[in-house]
């Protein structure tokens, strides 16, 4: 059974690339201004002709005379023809996820790319094959004048000539296309990744470098690019190591830094791996340890902060790199710390915590000074600070209780009291204002569903999960203390319940200082559809309160607001914790 090329077997043989030739008729040279009047497009693979998709197009705007002249289409041959919207998706639907050719490829997909764009399609992104480049790399001067299309198709003895209509000129681009083929097999190319380094213009450094890709497997893992000492320059991961690695000696590499590391490897490493999870993680660790210097993480490692009460008498709230034991309350992670104080504040607006650094007065010293508000507090002249150097440390300890609450996962006060401020202050028309206050809730519901969304993961002492491949096997990994342990594989038709008590026994012990990135990736593994919980030390649980149905609430006003609906609280419709009325914030900030 054939199966059609995805992006990472470029290295197929062209004899099984499927091939759609497109060609297009239109009322001017520029997708924003001009409009398709016909569409043509050949299905081919092996040589052999598989089908075609010819269509007139109702422009729904005047064709200029001289395209009439120049196309023979005029305005009353499309009168009657489909819109573009029409025909569009059955176009796609055509393409699936073959290669596309045209000749002038940017003009033809430049069209299709703005028409998706403009009816709110998704286009393909397929690779893309310009006949007319490929002919300029092929050909010599002193063979053919020009590569204009009816060039080519006369040297090549087409048998449709081109006459400026969409089927004929797709159709004598298919010739060209197959005589092109036939031309460069003599220069060694044979694969579609061969085209394209061949028409790119990649660097000799590149091109000498690509007998490092030959021998690697073809299965889910890491690559390591070596330099002569061994040292790792960079590390990735693929479904396919070998397809992956064939992508750098080609035009489909366009990163500068990629093509000055290609230039010093030397050899390449192979790590394979049971399965893309497993390939994610190994990426992860030997990025942290390795280093390798054309890494951007390793440049730039992940910054992740905390937030976390002190342990003081009257606790602040403080951002911290990593909580200091694995008991102590900590919200997070953050992205940076910037964002981490941001949240900080917010926290500490809501429940009229201090922010103070100084070292509170003792109690005979609160006493003396009760008649008068703190010296240069204007959290506390404004109402925001609990004051816990003038009043009783007793008084300020359920705002300590209330934020210890809402970093434990229950957020309703947090919501409550900024979705009232929100309402405050779109009531006054500063809309601006509140639209800053939104987003400081929705990041503060994000943050909290991923923090109770890792945090469980990283309290179990075991979870074994499996999620069943297209062949009727199964990927099996286990997880403990929120790191990967094992992973496996199980073929079509065997019982993996052996496989997985052996995957158990064999299984690394719960690993010290994981990084959160490894969690997350388990986490969003856990999460794709058809994965099954085999067994779990503890059960897999969050806070009723911690995000989900309130950040789902903002989610709903937000669409409500771009909808043009405007309502006193849009997520009461959708039967979710009362929110604020976004609906004209949306507009200024959406």
């Amino acid at each position: 059974m054939h199966v059609q090329l995805a992006t990472d077997d470029l290295g197929t043989p062209l004899s099984e690339v499927t091939f759609v030739v497109v060609d297009l008729e239109t009322t001017g040279g520029s997708p924003r201004q001009a409009a398709i009047t016909e569409i043509g497009a050949v299905k081919v693979r092996g040589g052999q002709v598989l089908g075609e998709f010819a269509t007139l197009v109702n422009p729904m705007v005047e064709i200029p005379p001289f395209i009439a002249a120049l196309t023979g289409i005029t305005d009353a041959l499309v009168a009657a023809a489909p819109t573009l919207p029409a025909v569009l998706p059955g176009l796609l639907e055509f393409i699936g996820d073959a290669v596309v050719v045209a000749h002038n490829a940017p003009f033809d997909v430049g069209f299709l790319t703005h028409a998706c764009t403009a009816q709110g399609l998704q286009w393909p992104r397929p690779v893309v094959v310009d006949t007319a480049r490929l002919a300029r790399v092929a050909l010599h001067r002193d063979e053919v004048a020009n590569c204009k299309l009816g060039t080519l198709a006369a040297y090549f003895r087409a048998p449709v000539t081109p006459t400026h209509r969409a089927l004929d000129d797709a159709r004598a681009t298919v010739a060209v296309l197959h005589g092109l083929i036939e031309r460069v097999a003599n220069l060694g190319v044979s694969t579609l990744d061969d085209v394209r380094a061949f028409t790119s213009r990649v660097t000799s450094q590149q091109r000498e470098k690509r007998h490092l890709a030959k021998g690697l497997p073809t299965g889910p893992g890491v690559y390591i690019f070596r330099d002569a000492q061994g040292t790792a320059l960079y590390v990735g991961t693929s479904k396919n190591i070998q397809a992956r690695v064939r992508n750098y000696f080609t035009a489909s590499e366009s990163r500068r830094r990629m093509s000055e590391m290609v230039a010093i490897a030397t050899e390449v490493s192979p790590i394979v791996c049971a399965s893309v999870l497993e390939a994610r993680i190994r990426e992860l660790r030997l990025i942290a340890s390795e280093q390798p210097r054309y890494n951007v993480r390793s440049k730039r490692p992940a910054s992740q902060s905390w937030i976390v009460l002190t342990d003081e008498r009257a606790p602040r709230l403080s951002v911290v790199r990593a909580p200091k034991r694995d008991d102590q309350p900590a919200f997070g992670p953050f992205s940076g710390r910037a964002a981490a104080q941001d949240a900080l504040e917010a926290l500490a607006w809501v429940f009229h915590l201090r922010t103070c650094t100084s070292r509170l007065a003792s109690a005979r010293t609160r006493a003396s000074a009760s008649s008068a508000s703190p010296m240069g507090c204007a959290r506390f002249d404004l109402g925001r600070c609990a004051a816990p150097c003038r009043e009783p440390i007793e008084a300020y300890q359920p705002a300590v209780d209330q934020a210890l609450a809402a970093m434990s996962g229950d957020l309703r006060v947090v919501h409550a009291s900024i979705s009232q401020h929100m309402r405050d202050l779109a009531a006054h028309d500063r809309y601006e204002e509140a639209a800053v206050w939104r987003d400081r809730l929705a990041d503060l519901l994000a943050v909290s569903i991923r923090s109770h969304r890792l945090g469980q993961l990283r309290v179990l002492d075991e979870v074994v999960a499996a999620v069943p491949t297209d062949p009727g096997g199964w990927e099996i990994h286990v997880l403990r203390r929120g790191g990967l342990a094992a992973a496996g594989t199980v073929g079509p038709g065997i019982d993996p319940r052996p496989v997985v008590d052996a995957l158990v026994a064999a299984a690394d012990a719960a690993p010290a200082g994981v990084l959160a990135e490894e969690t997350a990736a388990i986490a969003d593994w856990l999460d794709q559809p058809g994965v099954r919980l085999v067994r779990s030390s503890a059960s897999l649980s969050m806070p009723l309160h911690c995000g989900g149905g309130l950040i789902a609430a903002l989610a709903t006003a937000r669409r409500a607001a771009h909808a043009g609906v405007l309502a006193t609280d849009a997520s009461a419709t959708a039967g979710r914790p009362t929110g604020p009325p976004l609906a004209m914030i949306t507009r200024i900030r959406g």
